[in-house]
């Protein structure tokens, strides 16, 4: 893959990165209330891409996520983005993107998936739904 586009991942096919690459990076950008009560991938890292109560864009998100990858040892570890349902980790990657980073990835359905038919997510797909580890603090 061309490391300066953005990549799409599923719940499942990111953990299968992050278990075969133990460089790789797993970074929950939802707001600090979603990472909190409603859970978040085990071994994630919290950088939100926005949050309350201004609900502007973090702008210390790019210095954040980037001081993260140079930190490991290859200096450009594969860094995967999860949000609620893989809108938001879509656009934020696509901001690193475009500033300069590269081995970017998102979680196309995220950590609680798409919504059902009942307006309710947790159902058809997402990090939670897939069994996939998870804590709740």
């Amino acid at each position: 893959m061309n490391t300066k586009t953005l990549g799409h991942l599923s719940s499942l096919e990111a953990a299968a990165l992050l278990k075969e690459n133990h460089e790789a990076k797993l970074i929950d950008i939802r707001t600090s209330m979603e990472f909190l009560f409603i859970g978040h991938p085990k071994e994630s890292i919290h950088v939100a891409w926005m949050d309350d109560p201004d609900w502007e864009i973090n702008p210390n998100f790019y210095k954040e996520v980037n001081q993260i990858q140079k930190a490991s040892t290859n200096n450009n570890c594969p860094i995967i983005l999860i949000c609620r349902s893989g809108n938001r980790s879509e656009k934020a990657g696509l901001e690193l993107i475009e500033a300069g980073m590269e081995n970017i990835y998102h979680v196309t359905d995220g950590f609680e998936g798409e919504l059902d038919e009942n307006n309710q997510r947790g159902t058809l797909d997402g990090w939670r739904f897939n069994g996939l580890p998870w804590e709740q603090c």
